[in-house]
């Protein structure tokens, strides 16, 4: 295995400059450069934007699947991308049709109440189906957006502030060695090279390097954060989205629950028992 071991000391002598300039701003107060306000406000909108859309994220996994267990069961099969056997887990409304049909089924669909109930179990099952619809909407149109503008464009973002902070520590201890080497006479800094030592004019072009590296890096990091907007503008979309299947989901609800009101309200009316309590009233 061949190494590469000039890259490895300059990567490794990179890491030591870095903490050591890192150390004396954060205990010494050595002077840094600073971004422009217009960067830090970039920085903080996307601060702002990671933070509130995991939130967002959370929030909609947690409406549409309120059971944590099974959200997190979910997530492990779509993760692996692995089918589970057997049937499609039933949603709780579709669980209480299973159970008032059974109910039904026992006491009889020619009985008053065994009748009602198959009734509404019908109901429920088309409410679960509709649950269901909503669900498969909202993750697509919704969720899988949002999950891949954060394992996407997020990451990308975040990967390219810490290269442009690495570039910062290293332009600013440039400038520090710089400083140093001002600061020490010309002579003493020329018998020190066998040490080690460096020149004022090394030190120069050093700092140009760092400027220059630190600039590209600026500018990159600049155009993903600005891209900040086009983001918003996306997820305004599955914002929208998201709120036309809940409405077309609560819309079919509503219709579903009003025909079953009325048709037990029938069904009670033609009721025996109903007839023999309005007797006795």
């Amino acid at each position: 295995m061949d190494f590469n071991f000039k890259k490895i000391a300059s990567d490794a002598g990179g890491f030591f400059s870095r903490a050591k300039q890192l150390t004396e701003e954060t205990f010494l107060k050595a002077e840094r450069t600073e971004l422009d306000s217009h960067f830090e406000n970039l920085l903080q909108r996307a601060d702002k934007t990671e933070d509130h859309t995991r939130r967002l994220l959370s929030a909609i996994e947690g409406y549409l699947q309120p059971n944590p267990t099974v959200r997190m069961e979910e997530v492990f099969y779509e993760k692996l991308e692995l089918k589970k056997d057997g049937a499609i887990r039933q949603n709780n409304l579709e669980q209480l049709s299973t159970a008032m049909t059974e109910a039904g089924e026992q006491f009889g669909e020619t009985t008053p109440y065994g009748s009602a109930l198959l009734k509404v179990a019908q109901t429920e099952n088309r409410l679960g189906q509709a649950e269901r619809e909503l669900c498969g909407q909202a993750a697509t149109n919704t969720l899988l957006p949002i999950r891949r503008f954060l394992e996407g464009d997020m990451k990308t973002i975040q990967k390219e502030r810490k290269v442009l902070n690495s570039k910062r520590l290293d332009l600013d201890a440039c400038k520090s060695r710089l400083k140093k080497a001002k600061t020490v006479d010309l002579q003493t800094v020329t018998n020190s090279k066998t040490s080690g030592g460096f020149t004022i004019e090394q030190a120069e072009a050093d700092v140009r390097v760092a400027q220059a590296e630190f600039d590209k890096q600026s500018e990159i990091t600049k155009l993903l954060l600005e891209g900040i907007q086009t983001a918003h503008n996306n997820q305004l979309k599955c914002l929208r989205d998201f709120v036309e299947a809940q409405m077309s989901f609560y819309a079919q609800s509503h219709q579903l629950m009003a025909d079953l009101q009325r048709e037990l309200s029938g069904s009670l009316a033609d009721s025996p028992m109903y007839y023999g309590n309005r007797h006795d009233e």
